[in-house]
């Protein structure tokens, strides 16, 4: 699994780890080995690159989280 997965899962069962990724994302994600592109992605909410750069095709984006399922 890639992080980037990897977070995104974590992020969806783990609610105090997206508290924290809501109050402070740069922490959260250096806990991860994201590539630089996947933290643009991510900081920016682009749905599109972040599907492309995990190969998930049921991310959904709804308040600036984002969650896969």
């Amino acid at each position: 699994m890639s992080e980037l997965v990897r977070l995104l899962k974590d992020l969806g069962k783990d609610a105090k780890l997206a508290d924290a990724y809501a109050k402070d994302s740069d922490a959260v994600l250096s806990e991860y080995n994201l590539t630089e592109a996947e933290v643009e992605a991510l900081k920016a909410g682009d749905v599109d690159k972040i599907r492309e750069a995990s190969g998930l095709e049921e991310l959904h984006m709804t308040n600036a989280t984002i969650k896969s399922y």
